[in-house]
């Protein structure tokens, strides 16, 4: 076998599974529905089937064909009522078709044997049979085969009856046969396209479902990217504090908060000590890792309420709310110690850290900005003095 034939029957085989996996998920979809309109259908066919008693004592009046007749109509509708019981409780339509389906061929044999009990009143049995044949089609969707072995026999069965009960002639069993002919056609004809429908109705519904569970992809994917975008924006990736912009923010708010709850606010500004010593001694990659490990420190010595973000370079910027200038001094002071104390491993064992910080405290009339210049200006008055060491401005 060559490798396209093979393709070819995986690529059938495949094609068939799928379709029947899409038979076996319509059918799961159907179900319910079909099982409740089958009950119902029975108990309306069943209470007709019986109603049709009177007609049959109106016109037989207490007589052993009556009696007959009564004991049939009693049998097919306690028949079918505790069919449509079962269908209730346990009708799987899938598993078992056969249920739904018994109660057409009782029907079909009530019906039949009528025309031997009251043959003279053919005509109104042939009326009976045509809707009886419609009925058979819509009593039980989506059971189309059944259905139509049903109709069939139904149709044979009382041709045979009538000429063999009512003496109907050759040319009238024809007569009658085309007329039932015609309601097969139409019961069979009605059911096909209620089943296209249907099915149609089913794919369109599958595919608005996939299409949701598209849209909901999408959708989580577009909030993952929105997440990881807020990231970026919200943090600086090198060291994993608060990127500039967003400590502004965050900055700008806890400032403004301070002076609605006239609550002191400080801020102070961290500048790594010889940095571009640092650079230009190991590299840049190496600088990285110093910045990193600083900023842990950094944000081990702070409280959950403050915040802390990257400036530029070698800069951090600490903003502290409900913060006294002499707790603003002790916080820098407990930081600059952590750098100090800080340990390197490798070829940094040797390389002694140290921070210089310039604090400044909020006044009513100050801005962000001018909050933030103030302590700019006291740090580089701390690195001009010798570095190492935190300069406070009150």
């Amino acid at each position: 076998m060559s490798q396209q034939q093979k393709q070819n029957d995986i690529h059938w085989l495949t094609g068939q599974f799928c379709d029947r996996q899409k038979e076996l998920n319509y059918r799961y979809f159907i179900a319910p529905n079909v099982r409740s309109d089958a009950r119902l259908a029975l108990i309306l066919a069943s209470a007709i089937f019986a109603m049709f008693g009177i007609t049959d004592y109106n016109l037989l009046g207490l007589t052993q064909e009556y009696y007959l007749l009564l004991a049939m109509r009693i049998t097919v509708v306690s028949s079918c009522l505790a069919i449509a019981f079962i269908i209730g409780k346990a009708g799987g339509y899938a598993e078992k078709s056969w249920l739904h389906a018994l109660p057409l061929w009782i029907f079909a044999i009530g019906i039949i044997l009528i025309v031997p009990l009251r043959p003279e009143s053919l005509s109104t049995q042939v009326t009976s049979i045509v809707v009886a044949i419609v009925a058979f089609y819509l009593l039980i969707p989506n059971l189309l085969t059944v259905a139509a072995l049903a109709s069939a026999f139904v149709s044979i069965t009382f041709l045979a009856a009538a000429m063999m009960y009512a003496g109907v002639s050759a040319e009238g069993a024809v007569r009658i046969g085309l007329l039932i002919a015609m309601a097969n056609i139409v019961g069979y004809s009605s059911l096909r396209r209620l089943e296209r429908l249907q099915r149609q109705q089913h794919a369109l519904l599958n595919e608005e479902r996939d299409q949701n569970r598209e849209l909901l992809r999408e959708i989580k994917h577009r909030k993952s990217l929105e997440a990881q975008l807020r990231m970026v924006a919200e943090r600086d990736t090198l060291t994993g504090v608060d990127s500039r912009s967003y400590f502004m923010i965050r900055a700008q708010a806890l400032l403004q908060r301070s002076r609605l709850e006239e609550t002191p606010f400080c801020l102070f500004m961290i500048d790594v000590d010889h940095f571009k010593k640092i650079n230009d001694t190991w590299g840049h990659i190496q600088g990285d890792v110093i910045l990193t490990k600083i900023a842990e420190v950094c944000q081990h010595s702070l409280r959950p309420t403050d915040i802390i973000g990257r400036f530029g370079g070698e800069e951090f910027v600490v903003g502290l709310p409900h913060t006294s200038p002499n707790d603003a001094t002790a916080v820098a002071e407990r930081l600059k110690q952590g750098v100090e104390a800080l340990s390197l491993d490798g070829e940094f064992k040797d390389l002694q850290l140290s921070v210089t910080i310039g604090v400044a405290v909020a006044t009513p009339e100050d801005d962000l900005d001018t909050l933030i210049t103030r302590a700019d200006n006291r740090l580089y008055e701390g690195k001009r003095d010798g570095r190492n060491q935190v300069v406070t401005c009150i």
